[in-house]
């Protein structure tokens, strides 16, 4: 039995999306698609596109603020900041150590995690930690992502898909038998090649040669990407669940990553979930990756689909492939 010196939950939330809104009809300028084709695919019908000179840092820190407002804390309050991105300002210094710099948090560890649109899960699970150990009291966790300037606009397969914005949850001590009841995290490397970005590290410089080839954009094999989606999302969460000692009777309430309504609605059928208590929000942002699911937490707080004692469920999976599930039992 592990024994927990703290229960960790969610004390407060926020969310940043760019003014600047991309219709499915804009799209059909840059590539052979439809506004019906988009959503009958996928359920999105718009998102919203960070402006030149806006990183990602920058929606971080408005994000992190509500959260902390909400929270009803100060950024010096803050332990540790967990940033999740695959779009982060600069490979060095981490968006962490700039997001600790912008809203004062001085006596905060920092630092990144990577694992694309599994991040925030992975970063609140990472968080509950070292909450439930004792050694930290109050962790920010941000999910945020710039996913359009990725985005090889004559590919309609990727296009169409992503949108920029940022989410984040300030995770605390609640009373014990509340907050994190039970999570699940994993990986298959094998599948990285199905979802990529070639040219973003060393393996491939972005060269003048790799920007002709369209290497430095999202590279992905839609079909294989779906029939993993749908296989592990739903199955995330039942064990989840199970490491709760709960069944899918007890869900109040599924906040999925908003990657496709095809595979939000494959993973609410596996779980007897009726759509009523699943919260999704891709028709307006599309998929922004690790900002999407505290994104949509955060709307699903403020418009009053969570209350006290609910059973709340998070999934996600993404480039790596990854995925990860937990149980909060809201406070």
């Amino acid at each position: 039995m592990i024994v927990k010196a703290n229960a960790a939950g969610v004390l407060g939330t926020g969310h940043y999306v760019p003014d600047r809104v991309v219709t499915n009809k804009e799209l059909e300028k840059y590539v052979d698609t439809s506004d019906e084709w988009i959503q009958s695919r996928t359920g999105i019908k718009t998102r919203h596109f960070a402006e030149d000179g806006m990183n990602t840092s920058d929606m971080c820190t408005i994000a992190a603020k509500q959260a902390l407002e909400m929270a009803n804390l100060s950024a010096e309050d803050l332990d540790m900041i967990i940033v999740c991105t695959l779009t982060p300002d600069m490979t060095i210094p981490s968006t962490a150590c700039i997001v600790q710099d912008n809203i004062g948090a001085k006596n905060a560890a920092v630092f990144d995690l990577y694992a694309a649109c599994s991040g925030f899960a992975y970063g609140a699970i990472t968080a509950a930690q070292y909450i439930e150990t004792g050694m930290y009291r109050h962790v920010l966790v941000i999910g945020a992502e710039i996913l359009s300037r990725f985005l090889d606009m004559t590919d309609r397969n990727t296009c169409v898909l992503f949108g920029d914005g940022a989410g984040a949850a300030v995770f605390g001590p609640v009373p014990q038998g509340y907050g994190i009841l039970g999570a699940d995290m994993g990986a298959d490397g094998s599948g990285g090649k199905y979802l990529n970005i070639p040219s973003s590290g060393v393996a491939i410089l972005p060269t003048d040669e790799a920007r002709a080839k369209h290497e430095t954009y999202i590279k992905m094999d839609g079909k294989e990407v779906y029939k993993f989606a749908v296989k592990v999302m739903g199955r995330t969460a039942e064990k989840a669940l199970e490491r709760a000692g709960l069944s899918y009777e007890d869900i109040d309430l599924m906040v999925p990553h908003q990657a496709n309504t095809r595979i939000i609605q494959s993973a609410a059928k596996r779980l007897h979930l009726p759509m009523e208590k699943v919260f999704v929000n891709i028709d307006k942002y599309a998929n922004t990756s690790g900002a999407s699911i505290p994104i949509a937490l955060d709307e699903a707080l403020r418009q009053g689909r969570m209350k006290r004692d609910d059973i709340v469920v998070l999934a996600g999976f993404g480039a790596g492939l990854t995925w990860a599930g937990l149980v909060m039992k809201w406070y």
